[in-house]
């Protein structure tokens, strides 16, 4: 009995292991973009966030959240195959927002390794 319930535990290890070498993950170039000074004039800024599936399994964006309306994500909607890219592009509104400094975080959830990454927006509309 004792020999049965080590053999099946290793096995459920072994599958566990087996299991966590076939996901997705997701790398960013960079998590955040600061789009500087722009004026009220000009309120709606755009910018490109890449990223590259760096796991062994198909990744898939699930759902991308931004933390205020002001801010619109567009995404990657198909799978991205291993080593492929993807992207996700944020539409910033300052459209009657007031003047000043803003950063904004827009939450990724997808099938990788770490389910949630956040990216960040942030600029100053001035007069």
């Amino acid at each position: 009995m004792k020999k049965f319930i080590i053999m099946s535990l290793m096995i459920f290890c072994a599958f566990g292991y087996a299991e966590a070498q076939n996901k997705a993950d997701i790398k960013f170039d960079k998590t955040s973009h600061n789009f500087g000074a722009f004026s009220e004039k000009s309120p709606i800024q755009k910018c490109t966030f890449t990223f590259t599936n760096v796991g062994n399994a198909p990744l898939v964006i699930n759902q991308v959240v931004a933390s205020c309306g002001c801010t619109v994500p567009a995404y990657t909607k198909e799978p991205i195959a291993p080593g492929k890219k993807g992207e996700v592009t944020i539409t910033y509104n300052g459209t009657g927002k007031p003047l000043g400094h803003f950063k904004k975080n827009i939450t990724i959830r997808t099938n990788a390794v770490a389910e949630m990454t956040r990216i960040y927006v942030e600029g100053e509309m001035t007069k």
